[in-house]
C-alpha cells in the first residue's frame, strides 16, 4: 500500500489486503459441493468495488479493509457462496497509521515521516432474502478476501423491505444517500403505534405533520391532541424550499379535511367550541380538577350537592354546585367553593356539550386545539376524549382511527399521575384490538410512561442528546445496530431513524418537505439579517 505522489489517493494492492495488526486472515474455506441455493433474484456486481474482507469473520459481522470512498451507515453487498449477495451496513470507519508521537515530533521539526495508513471498517450484515421472502442471516461466514461493493438501491429495497408508491404507504421520507422513498405501512401505523422523539427543535413537529398528511390521503380518521395549537396551520398551503434532493412534494393545503375544536374559542378564532357536560362526573373526577390536596375532606360535601342536583335537574352547572353548598352553610365549605368558581371560569362545561359524532367523523382529521388551556383543564379534556374513543371504538359506533398526542411527557408521565394517564395505558395496550391507534410525540423520552412508550412498535427518531432520554431509546429500539445510538445525537435536523411500520430494519431517513404550512416554527426574538 502507498500514496501516490502529489495525491491523497490511497492505492491498496492484493498483498496489502492481510494487515498487520496480530488479525490472522482465516485459509479459505473448502470448495461446497453441488449444494446450490435455491432460485432467489438476482442483483449484479457491476458496482464499484469499495473494500475486501480481512481477518477472523463472524456472521454477524465482518471487517474489511476499504479500497474506494466508503462512509459510516452505508449499506455495502458482499458475494456468499450460498446465498449470493448478502446486504449489510457499515457500523464503523477508522484509519490506522503507523505515525507515532515521536514521528509527530519530526514532522514538527520538519523533518518528512513516511506515514503508512489503511482505512478499515466493521460492517454488520443484515442479510437477504429467502425463498419465502423472509429476511434471513447466513449461518455460514463469508469468505476473508471477497469483494466488498457498495450495495444497488434494488438489493436494499428488496433486503430491507421497502416498498414504494404501496396502496398502503405513508411516504415520509427519501433513505439517506439514495432516491429511494420510504414508506410506512398505514395499517401497522395504526394496529401497533407510533411515536416521534426528538430533543427541542429537532423536526418532531415537522415530521408528524408530513405522516398526518398521508394519512388525511389515504382517508384516515384522526383526531390531534395539540395543546400549542400548532396543527391548525395544516389548513393552509405551504411553501417547499429548493433542496439538493428531489423530494417530488408540491405545496398543498387540507382545510377541506381539517375540524378545529377549542375549549378557548377567544385566543384560537376560527376553531369550533369544545364543551362538556358535567353530568359525567362525579364528585372525586370534579376535586381531582381542582388544588385541593385533602380530597377526604370535601367529598362528602360535593357528593351530597350533586346527588341533590340530580335529584332535581336533568342538567347543571358549577355554578348550580356552588349554590347548594352555599345554601347548606357548611362551615368548611369555603375553600371548595373558591376551586368550584375557578373551575366555572374557564368556561368547559356546558349544559349541553359537543357530540361525539360532531367530533369524530369518518375521514376527517380533527384538531383539538388546547392553546391557552390550564394544564389541569388540558389533563380533563385529554381524559375524557380519550375514554370516549376507546369505548366507543369498543362498539364500533366511531371509525378506525388514529390518535396523536403532542407533548406526550405531560399526559401519560413516566413519574407522577396526570389524569388521563390510565386511559392512554389502556390505549396502548388495547386499542390495536379495536382499531385505534396511538402516535406519541415528545422531546423527553425518558419522562414518557414506558407501558405507553413500549407500545409504539413504529419509531421516528430525530436528534437527541440528553442522556436520559437515549438511555430509555436505545432500550427500547428493536434492532438498534452498532453505531446507531451514537449516531442519534449526530443526526442533522431533518433526518430521522426509523424501525418499524414494515420496515425490517432502523433505517436513516431524510424527511420529506411538508406539503401543508409548518405552525411549530421557533420565533425569532431578534431578526437577523440573512444575504
Amino acid at each position: 500500500m502507498h500514496v501516490n505522489e502529489g495525491t491523497d489517493q490511497l492505492v491498496v494492492s492484493p498483498q496489502d489486503v492481510t494487515p498487520s495488526y496480530d488479525e490472522a486472515v482465516p485459509a479459505p474455506p473448502a470448495e461446497q459441493p453441488a449444494k446450490q441455493a435455491r432460485p432467489r433474484k438476482k442483483h449484479g456486481s457491476d458496482a464499484d468495488p469499495v473494500g475486501m474482507i480481512y481477518g477472523n469473520v463472524g456472521t454477524l459481522k465482518f471487517n474489511m479493509v476499504l479500497t474506494g470512498p466508503l462512509e459510516k451507515m452505508e449499506f455495502v453487498k458482499v458475494s456468499h457462496h450460498l446465498h449470493g449477495f448478502v446486504l449489510g451496513q457499515v457500523s464503523e470507519v477508522e484509519r490506522r497509521t503507523n505515525l507515532t508521537v515521536d514521528g509527530v515530533e519530526s514532522m514538527k521539526k520538519g523533518t518528512p515521516v513516511p506515514i503508512d495508513e489503511k482505512e478499515l471498517g466493521i460492517v454488520s450484515i443484515i442479510g437477504f432474502r429467502d425463498d419465502r421472502n423472509l429476511l434471513q442471516v447466513p449461518r455460514t461466514p463469508l469468505n476473508a478476501g471477497e469483494v466488498v461493493y457498495r450495495a444497488d438501491e434494488e438489493l436494499i429495497k428488496d433486503v430491507v423491505g421497502i416498498s414504494e408508491h404501496s396502496d398502503v404507504g405513508a411516504y415520509i421520507g427519501l433513505l439517506s444517500g439514495h432516491d429511494v422513498r420510504v414508506e410506512l405501512d398505514i395499517n401497522m401505523l395504526v394496529q401497533k403505534h407510533v411515536c416521534i422523539l426528538s430533543k427541542t427543535g429537532g423536526g418532531k413537529s415537522y415530521c408528524s405533520g408530513a405522516i398526518v398528511e398521508e394519512l388525511m390521503k389515504h382517508k384516515v380518521t384522526v383526531c390531534i391532541i395539540d395543546p400549542h395549537g400548532e396543527y391548525s396551520s395544516m389548513k393552509h398551503k405551504g411553501v417547499v424550499k429548493k433542496t439538493t434532493r428531489d423530494f417530488g412534494i408540491t405545496p398543498k393545503g387540507y382545510e377541506d379535511k381539517i375540524m378545529e375544536f377549542a375549549p378557548d374559542t377567544n385566543a384560537n378564532k376560527g376553531a369550533r367550541p369544545l364543551k362538556f357536560t358535567l353530568n359525567n362526573l362525579d364528585a372525586r373526577e370534579i376535586l381531582s380538577l381542582t388544588n385541593i390536596k385533602n380530597v377526604r375532606s370535601y367529598l362528602t360535601m360535593l357528593r351530597k350537592a350533586i346527588d341533590a342536583l340530580r335529584e332535581t335537574k336533568g342538567s347543571y352547572s358549577l355554578k348550580d354546585i356552588v349554590t347548594v353548598i352555599e345554601a347548606n352553610a357548611e362551615p368548611s365549605s369555603a375553600g371548595l367553593i373558591t376551586e368550584l368558581e375557578y373551575l366555572n371560569e374557564i368556561d368547559v362545561f356546558a349544559e349541553q356539550g359537543t357530540k361525539i359524532d360532531e367530533l369524530i367523523q369518518k375521514c376527517k382529521t380533527t384538531i383539538i386545539n388546547l392553546r391557552g388551556t390550564p394544564q389541569d383543564i388540558q389533563e380533563l379534556i385529554v381524559n375524557r376524549i380519550g375514554t370516549a374513543l376507546f369505548e366507543l371504538r369498543k362498539i364500533d359506533k366511531i371509525p378506525p382511527m388514529m390518535l396523536v398526542v403532542e407533548e406526550a411527557h405531560n399526559f401519560c408521565p413516566q413519574q407522577g399521575l396526570a389524569i388521563c394517564s390510565k386511559v392512554f395505558r389502556t390505549i396502548a395496550s388495547e386499542g390495536r384490538k379495536f382499531g385505534l391507534g396511538l402516535m406519541v410525540i415528545t422531546q423527553r423520552a425518558a419522562k414518557v410512561d414506558k407501558n405507553v412508550l413500549s407500545q409504539c412498535n413504529t419509531q421516528v427518531i430525530l436528534k437527541v442528546t440528553n442522556p436520559n432520554d437515549l438511555k430509555a431509546i436505545a432500550s427500547s429500539i428493536e434492532g438498534l445496530t452498532d453505531g446507531m445510538e451514537e449516531e442519534i445525537q449526530r443526526l442533522p435536523i431533518g433526518t430521522a431513524i426509523i424501525t418499524g411500520g414494515g420496515v425490517s430494519m432502523p433505517l436513516f431517513v431524510e424527511i420529506r418537505p411538508r406539503e401543508s404550512k409548518h405552525g411549530g416554527e421557533s420565533i425569532e426574538i431578534v431578526p437577523s439579517r440573512r444575504m
